[in-house]
């Protein structure tokens, strides 16, 4: 091993180059990782089509948020596979056990290729995918951390910032990896195919990916860390009894969570994951070129992990993630508007020249959230609502008079809802077709495009903009492996910093396009699910600011 636990501690250790060996882990680490995070987003990046296959049974609105549940579904889980396999990695190493995690993920993957949908058995194949996207979900748990503690132990002091940013560009990568298979299989199939049944190709493509890195794992030996820790004989006995039962440790647990890891991950699902479902579901630009501009943005702002990374170096962590996440706050909501004029420049006009307004009763207006396809929504406010989401309208709300039956107003044409309470089958859907055809002819009168169109897109200015918000990114994700890594002691790193990281990111961000697009549901606007990240970056802001130290010259062998 070309690193030695002293060669690691030393400080003149960061002038030199990288060596062979160094190269190697990087390489092999970052690669496994980018399979691993590329099997996991398939999903997120198929999510519409998914909903279509798996969630038949519900309204198209439900659908979509019940697909972002299920999606969301692998997050929530994340955090227990960090202390599952976090637990592992301080008894075991670090090795062996993220062979594990990528075996875990990969299969599942695999097996989401072949699973049955929703129209040949019913049911169950909802309940047996979100089984494998909580799997996934579990093995990713234990990944991250295992990958970038394991990086991060091989680098000398002065450069762990630089080399960790090498596994924080795994995520993205995974994610412009995920995007381009798509991509392809989509042109060479032809959409109604894909569709159909070619959007399980990318998911059995994994397979490959899997024997890949799997080979690449086993190439790799133990860290100099660990295996100086563990022939002194200090490896943790009870890694979580001693990461979370005693209050020095459980207290950077919490400001690593709420002072870093949360607002990071509002940022980063907001530029990667929430930009791209705001331009196919609210600007209504086709999926294609969505994800090919969101694919250029990635391949233009990922350098900046490395570049930030390295920076972190000489100018601490702490500066950069926190500037981060300030600058999200107060640019989010004139990025995404100026992304309304840049992609859909026709709907930014009628919403300009014709604003939408539900003037309906509040008491009459039920939370339109509907996963499970049971609620009938039968007032005039909740039909209005239903309708005009079901056409990606952004409106406003206003308040009339109690027993006033819900209004459309669009620009100055008003349109009068319906109640369907005692309304036969045959009546209701003769009202319904009525009320749809009228609103849907105004809004094409006022202006209201049914889709983007090509030709008027402004697609250089739209990739200007998706590469600032992955800049963004960036900035927040790019030192933050190295900052968690010099936050805890060896024997338990890998647990530790592992817990709030998933929870963060499995929590806090994974539930974000879920939260969004539910806030958008039931206020109208389209606009009003940037509030979610908004305020979570700002608290991360302020408890960063207030509790968080300064890491970057932590010698991480000492003390241990």
């Amino acid at each position: 091993m070309a690193i030695s636990a002293t060669q690691g501690a030393g400080g003149k250790a960061a002038a030199r180059p990288m060596t062979p060996e160094e190269r190697k882990v990087i390489l092999a680490s970052s690669l496994g990782t980018v399979f691993e995070w590329y099997d996991f987003y398939l999903y997120g990046s198929l999510a519409a089509i998914i909903a279509k296959q798996f969630f038949a049974g519900l309204d198209p609105t439900s659908a979509f948020i019940f697909a972002l549940l299920a999606f969301a579904a692998g997050f929530i889980i994340r955090p227990f596979g960090a202390l599952f396999f976090g637990r592992l990695g301080d008894l075991i190493g670090r090795k062996y056990t993220f062979l594990v995690t990528i075996l875990i993920m990969g299969i599942s993957t695999f097996i989401v290729g072949i699973l049955p949908n929703y129209a040949s058995i019913g049911v169950a194949a909802p309940v047996i995918l979100i089984c494998l996207r909580l799997l996934q979900g579990l093995a990713l748990g234990g990944e991250y951390g295992g990958a970038a503690t394991y990086v991060a132990e091989h680098a000398p002091n002065g450069k762990r910032g630089a080399y960790t940013a090498w596994i924080q560009t795994t995520a993205t990568m995974g994610l412009f990896l995920s995007l381009l298979v798509i991509l392809g299989t989509r042109t060479l199939m032809g959409e109604p195919a894909f569709n159909d049944w070619g959007w399980r190709i990318p998911f059995l493509v994994s397979i490959l990916l899997l024997a890949i890195s799997v080979w690449i794992r086993m190439q790799l030996s133990e860290s100099p860390a660990f295996r100086k820790m563990k022939a002194e004989g200090k490896t943790s006995k009870a890694p979580l009894a001693e990461s979370f039962g005693q209050w020095k440790n459980l207290k950077i647990v919490l400001i690593a969570l709420f002072g870093l890891t949360a607002g990071q991950a509002v940022v980063w699902y907001t530029g990667q994951f929430y930009a791209l479902f705001f331009l196919t579901q609210q600007l209504k630009v086709d999926a294609v070129t969505a994800n090919l501009l969101i694919a250029a943005a990635l391949l233009i702002g990922t350098p900046f992990f490395l570049i930030f990374g390295s920076l972190s170096d000489k100018i601490g962590r702490k500066t950069i993630i926190m500037a981060g996440c300030a600058l999200a706050i107060v640019s989010y909501f004139p990025a995404f508007k100026a992304l309304t004029q840049a992609a859909n420049p026709d709907l930014a006009a009628a919403q300009a020249k014709s604003q939408v307004f539900i003037v309906a009763d509040p008491k009459e207006c039920s939370f339109q959230f509907n996963p499970t396809g049971t609620t009938k929504f039968t007032s005039s406010c909740d039909i209005a609502k239903q309708v005009l989401a079901a056409s990606s309208v952004s409106y406003d709300n206003e308040e009339a008079p109690a027993g006033t039956p819900a209004v459309i107003k669009i620009g100055d044409d008003v349109i009068q809802s319906y109640s369907a309470k005692g309304l036969s089958a045959a009546d209701a859907k003769a009202k319904d077709a009525e009320f749809k055809k009228a609103v849907a002819d105004t809004l094409k009168a006022d202006g209201y495009p049914a889709k983007a169109d090509p030709a008027k897109m402004n697609k250089v200015m739209m990739v200007v903009i998706l590469t600032y918000l992955v800049i963004l990114v960036t900035m927040v994700y790019g030192p933050i492996a190295a900052m968690l890594v010099e936050l805890f002691p060896t024997r338990i790193r890998y647990t530790s910093m592992s817990l709030p990281y998933h929870i963060g990111n499995g929590w806090f961000g994974g539930l974000l396009p879920t939260m969004s697009f539910a806030i958008v549901a039931q206020t109208g606007n389209m606009y009003n699910g940037l509030w979610y990240p908004i305020i979570i970056a700002g608290m991360t802001l302020v408890v960063g600011m207030l509790f968080l130290r300064e890491t970057k010259d932590v010698d991480i062998y000492a003390n241990d």
